[in-house]
């Protein structure tokens, strides 16, 4: 007889993945689980595979194995670069505008993401070159919330962006993690952000991949074999896992 308090399906279930492009294999027998509301970080050196991984999550690159998403997922992507000329004579406003109709979401929704990530309505009202990094970045967060996804897949979130504007994303993406229960998926390099936001570490180095809680995964160690150096980093003492 089942439990009736059984443990909560699995938000995304990883099996056996392989990616390719040609002859190079970037990432091989990748096998992970995510829990719905939880937070896992991504990391690694570059060149490890992190962002080809969260472009074969959304369905962008052909890959071998298995990706299987919750039934109902919606996801919300910010990508590490975005396409667009910052030059563009384009207000933010018309940028959440443009996302809006493509998600078939109402002006309330967009007035609705501005307050979700703390955009003044006159900040968005300037052309998107007269953003700052955090301004812009915070953009690019509200335009993936819109269309209330239940899961947001960020590489790198806070590239480019000053410290003070690092800390009020990472504190805005945890808060609506845990006000809306929304599952999130995060790129880094900066291993005390990852340290004291997430919930599991998925550490991808060429050859080699472990999956585990902060404390278990970010030791001395384990992060000499995945940076071919020794690496340190400053940890905020919390209650976090």
């Amino acid at each position: 007889m089942s439990s009736s308090v059984d443990a909560p399906l699995p938000a995304l279930v990883v099996t056996n993945l392989s990616v390719g492009f040609d002859r190079t294999v970037v990432i091989e027998g990748l096998s992970f689980e995510v829990r719905h509301g939880s937070a896992l970080a991504i990391v690694g050196p570059n060149g490890a595979g992190k962002s080809v991984l969260a472009k074969t999550l959304i369905g962008v690159l052909p890959h071998q194995g298995t990706i299987a998403w919750e039934g109902n997922t919606q996801i919300g992507y910010v990508p590490q670069k975005l396409d667009i000329e910052r030059d563009l004579p384009i207000t933010g406003g018309d940028f959440l505008h443009a996302k809006a109709v493509v998600s078939r979401a109402s002006e309330a929704d967009v007035a609705s993401v501005l307050g979700l990530v703390g955009l003044k309505p006159e900040s968005v009202g300037q052309p998107i070159g007269a953003l700052s990094g955090g301004q812009f970045q915070r953009l690019l967060v509200a335009a993936a919330l819109i269309g209330h996804p239940t899961v947001l897949l960020l590489d790198e979130p806070t590239a480019g962006v000053d410290e003070p504007g690092q800390d009020s994303i990472n504190h805005t993406l945890d808060r609506l993690r845990d006000e809306r229960g929304l599952t999130i998926l995060f790129i880094s390099h900066d291993l005390s952000v990852v340290y004291h936001y997430a919930t599991n570490v998925l550490c991808l180095s060429p050859g080699h991949a472990c999956f585990g809680a902060p404390r278990q995964v970010l030791t001395p160690q384990l992060l000499q074999e995945l940076y071919g150096a020794p690496i340190a980093y400053h940890v905020h003492h919390d209650h976090r896992p």
